[in-house]
């Protein structure tokens, strides 16, 4: 049986705990939080599985930008230290450019939010559904 990239890794309930846990506390619910939801790893575009295959691989990336640091500058995602957050290219069939599409790993936690329209929403891949 082949498991979803990550899942062996870690649970979805510690994923979903540490997206709502910030310094210990519960997060309060602000505007930016509200743009935070779930995803199903099912319900992913096929590129994005392969985005995260690539990542469980270490790549090669298709973009130079692919693994670099994400500021989270929108403030969306749970506030973390510089570092903490890396971006990846979901590849967009048809564009001539990178996309809107991006897959977000945060580090420490090992957990994967899908953005399709450039950071100004997002979604913890839930992959236990």
């Amino acid at each position: 049986m082949r498991f979803p990239p990550r899942i062996t890794r870690i649970g979805t309930a510690a994923a979903v705990l540490s997206a709502l846990l910030v310094g210990g506390t519960v997060a309060t619910a602000s505007p930016a939080a509200a743009a935070v939801g779930s995803i199903c790893y099912g319900d992913l575009p096929s590129q994005a599985y392969d985005t995260l295959e690539l990542i469980e691989q270490g790549g090669p990336f298709p973009y130079s930008q692919d693994g670099t640091v994400f500021q989270n500058r929108e403030g969306i995602l749970p506030s973390q230290s510089s570092g903490y957050y890396h971006e990846y290219t979901v590849i967009t069939p048809g564009s001539s450019t990178r996309g809107a599409r991006r897959i977000v790993t945060g580090e420490e936690n090992q957990e994967d939010y899908y953005t399709a329209d450039h950071y100004e929403s997002f979604d913890l891949v839930d992959y236990g559904c």
